[in-house]
């Protein structure tokens, strides 16, 4: 752990802050390109209810970024990140839905989903960029980690619902 806090310290404190600012802002481009890819992939196998709770949870091992002293928010961004997720997973909440074929549920494909993934995206670079003068790196990691699970927990707990609903109607 002695290590792994160096580490952080000296990205932190060693490397400028606008490098550390494109360099997430490319690997979320990435990431939300394979999120992307990914969501078109899994729309042509079965969904079942394992498939929707493992995302979060797998998610979830990325508090543990919290256990550094960079990446601590305080309470009131903690309230503003998680609202916006919120706000966010209504949105996906609200386009999610199941289709029967072949005797199996399916996650419908929906032309929404790019609008929306791109929709967050520029938000959050827009959102990098004028917070990153005033929110340090790290913190501002943390609140859009805090985002996204806000964002993704129930987001899979809509579609969990929706799922269970939908298997037992048929």
């Amino acid at each position: 752990m002695f290590k792994l806090e160096q580490f952080v310290d000296y990205v932190f404190n060693e490397i400028p802050s606008v490098y550390l600012i494109v360099g997430s802002t490319f690997v979320f481009l990435f990431m939300g390109t394979l999120a992307f890819f990914v969501r078109a992939k899994a729309a042509e196998r079965p969904i079942n209810a394992k498939r929707i709770i493992l995302p979060p949870l797998f998610m979830s091992t990325g508090a543990f970024m919290f256990l550094f002293e960079e990446f601590r928010v305080p309470l009131a961004q903690v309230i503003e990140a998680s609202l916006v997720g919120l706000v966010f997973s209504s949105i996906l909440i609200k386009t999610t839905n199941f289709e029967q074929r072949d005797g199996n549920l399916y996650v419908k494909k929906s032309k929404v989903f790019l609008i929306i993934l791109l929709t967050l995206f520029i938000i959050r670079l827009i959102a990098k960029f004028v917070l990153s003068s005033s929110i340090d790196v790290g913190e501002l990691a943390g609140m859009f980690w805090i985002l996204a699970f806000a964002m993704i927990l129930p987001w899979r707990i809509g579609m969990l619902v929706k799922y269970t609903k939908t298997s037992t109607m048929n």
